[in-house]
């Protein structure tokens, strides 16, 4: 049941042919084609070839900075005074 539209160059299938046939439709698509796959004689998807979403950013790769480093003040690791006790900061 294939049917070419050369206005629209459309092409439509049922669900076992489109199984059958996966690459070459996706071939077709890429070269421009509307898939369509039909259950019976009810379209029921539309295959189209896939467009970048261009307003999200590209996620970085793994191990790659994604912000500047952070930086801490000398004292920050030292251990707490004797004035600083758990009870002071709420801790006990």
């Amino acid at each position: 049941m294939e049917m070419y539209i050369l206005k629209f160059m459309k092409k439509s299938l049922t669900t076992h042919e489109a199984k059958t046939h996966l690459s070459r439709l996706i071939e077709d698509v890429l070269s421009g084609v509307e898939v369509i796959i039909c259950r019976g004689k009810l379209p029921v998807v539309r295959i189209v070839k896939y467009q970048a979403d261009t307003e999200s950013p590209a996620r970085p790769k793994v191990g790659v900075a994604t912000s500047a480093p952070v930086k801490y003040s000398a004292d920050t690791f030292a251990p707490l005074s004797d004035s600083e006790t758990l009870e002071s900061w709420g801790m006990k």
